[in-house]
């Protein structure tokens, strides 16, 4: 069973650990107690959406992305294809534009 507290404390934890940071610096520029972010890092705690606000701030990594990848890891464990970034339309009509200057820029003749 997919239990979101852990996925999120797993995704602050390796991006913690990307950057090469300890959970003392991130706790301290988080504003949070070390003993609870190692917590919510565990997944033994759930952090509130104002704390995990923080919490990306203090990893300067904006929450759309921490949430994103937090999605993604329970669409895999739940067996699901995980969707494109940009839904079929918008990918159809940026196609048309780009065939469209493709024309126009065969169209101009060469100076010199």
């Amino acid at each position: 069973m997919v239990v979101l507290r852990r996925e999120i404390g797993d995704v602050l934890r390796n991006a913690r650990q990307r950057q090469g940071r300890t959970l003392r610096e991130v706790s301290s520029a988080a504003r949070v107690s070390l003993g609870y972010l190692s917590e919510v890092e565990r997944g033994q705690k759930e952090a509130s959406s104002e704390l995990l606000a923080s919490i990306c701030d203090a990893l300067d990594t904006p929450l759309s992305i921490v949430l994103r990848e937090v999605s993604d890891r329970i669409a895999v464990a739940e067996g699901l294809l995980i969707p494109d970034t940009v839904p079929a339309d918008l990918a159809s009509a940026l196609a048309r534009q780009d065939r469209a200057w493709a024309r126009q820029r065969a169209e101009l003749a060469p100076i010199g």
